[in-house]
């Protein structure tokens, strides 16, 4: 991906980044997050703990700095993400913020989440 289309993507908002990260994730059947002796997590508004995925490896890469700059980007099979990670997260409290920037963090209702991807995944 050259840094024109990256910063094209990163610009637009939510709702659009939303859907191309549905798109990708289904397309490379993978989910990126942050992981430095465990997952990153966050905390939205509220105080609920957060965890923040990207669709590509060098989205969760520009997200790496401040407290995070530690962290590397790391792979998580779609498949596992879809019956283990969503799942768990469900049922212990956890939010997933789909494709964070600097600006923005969106949460998203993970059965949401799971309509859309399975939605995407009829298109395979």
């Amino acid at each position: 991906m050259n840094k024109k289309e990256l910063e094209a993507v990163i610009k637009q908002p939510a709702n659009i980044r939303y859907e191309y990260f549905i798109k990708k994730v289904v397309d490379y059947e993978e989910v990126w997050g942050l992981y430095y002796d465990g997952w990153v997590t966050a905390q939205d508004e509220e105080g609920n703990t957060i965890i923040p995925f990207f669709p590509k490896e060098e989205f969760a890469e520009i997200c790496a700095k401040n407290e995070w700059s530690e962290c590397k980007a790391k792979p998580i099979d779609l498949e596992d993400f879809i019956d283990k990670w969503l799942t768990g997260m469900k049922n212990d409290g956890i939010k997933p913020s789909i494709f964070p920037t600097d600006d923005e963090t969106t949460v998203i209702n993970i059965d949401v989440i799971l309509r859309d991807l399975e939605s995407e995944l009829e298109n395979y």
